[in-house]
């Protein structure tokens, strides 16, 4: 379903129903500077990321609230903490999710309910691929030339996805029941290398 249309949170939150764990993750924000983006690209870019994981956090936290337990985990991105004006819209709405979700989970424990994020540096999947190929062609003004930046990563490449979901099964289970409004970078070290590549 698309999260974008309207009534399309609702719709899925009735089907759903009582939720216990509420894991956002989307990740359709475009690259590029501030002079690439126009306010409806822009606007597009946030719809489904930072407006869908905030609309649809609502939505399920007030049946958590009622019931009085549940994990939400939001999957943002080291963009958030590592600024970049190539990705220009995904960090302003990475850092905007990282602000909500430590916001909301300062206090959720009061609900029952614990919020937490993580964000993943680059993850092996087709997206990762993508971004090297561009920056590769703006870059060097050779879209072959992406393993060459891939090369810079830590350990030379991209985290593996169940590195990633590892992480989201244990902040999801009772054994992290006391961490709440807290974000967990896993990238490898490249936000503390103060590089994005």
């Amino acid at each position: 379903m698309d999260l974008t249309e309207l009534g399309a949170i609702e719709r899925l939150v009735a089907v759903a129903g009582d939720v216990d764990i509420l894991i956002n993750n989307a990740g359709v924000i475009p690259g590029g500077d501030l002079a690439s983006f126009t306010d409806q690209k822009w606007r597009d870019g946030w719809e489904l990321k930072v407006h869908g994981y905030i609309n649809l956090t609502r939505a399920v936290y007030a049946i958590m609230k009622t019931r009085g337990s549940g994990v939400i985990i939001n999957d943002i991105g080291n963009a958030g903490e590592r600024y970049d004006a190539d990705y220009i819209a995904g960090t302003t709405g990475n850092a905007s999710l990282m602000a909500f979700t430590r916001a909301l989970g300062g206090r959720s424990l009061d609900d029952g309910i614990r919020v937490v994020g993580i964000n993943p540096g680059p993850v092996d999947t087709d997206r990762i691929y993508n971004l090297l190929k561009r920056r590769a062609s703006d870059w060097f003004g050779d879209e072959s030339r992406w393993p060459e930046l891939q090369a810079r990563y830590p350990l030379g490449r991209p985290a593996k996805v169940r590195e990633i979901a590892d992480l989201i099964a244990f902040l999801a289970s009772d054994r992290s029941a006391y961490t709440s409004g807290a974000i967990f970078t896993v990238d490898g070290g490249i936000t503390s290398r103060s590089s994005i590549i």
